[in-house]
C-alpha cells in the first residue's frame, strides 16, 4: 500500500483548489457551532452568578459537541477521499 497524497498536483506542488474546496465546508461547520455557542456564552456573561455559570457550561458543551462533529466530518471525508483515490488508481490500472 503506497502513501496517497490527495492534495498534491501533478507537478508535485500543493493543489490549493482542492485544499480550499475541502476547507470551506469545514469552516462553515465550525462557524455554525460557534454562532450557536455565542448565545449562551453572552447570556452567561450578562447574567453572572449561578445562572451565568449554567449558561457558560451550556456554551462549552455546545463547543465540545461541535468539535466532535467536525472531527467526525473530517474523518468521514478523509475516508471518502481515500476511496475515491483508490478507485481512480484501480480504474487506471485496469485500463492498461
Amino acid at each position: 500500500m503506497s502513501l496517497q497524497r490527495p492534495f498534491v498536483d501533478a507537478g508535485g506542488g500543493l493543489d490549493t483548489d482542492a485544499i480550499i474546496r475541502e476547507a470551506v465546508p469545514i469552516s462553515a461547520l465550525i462557524l455554525v457551532f460557534v454562532a450557536v455557542a455565542i448565545v449562551p456564552a453572552t447570556l452567561g456573561l450578562w447574567l453572572g452568578g449561578g445562572l451565568g455559570l449554567l449558561f457558560s457550561v451550556i456554551a462549552q458543551f455546545v463547543l465540545a459537541v461541535g468539535a466532535a462533529i467536525v472531527l467526525l466530518y473530517v474523518i468521514v471525508r478523509a475516508l471518502q477521499l481515500h476511496e475515491e483515490h483508490e478507485s481512480a488508481a484501480t480504474d487506471g490500472a485496469a485500463g492498461r
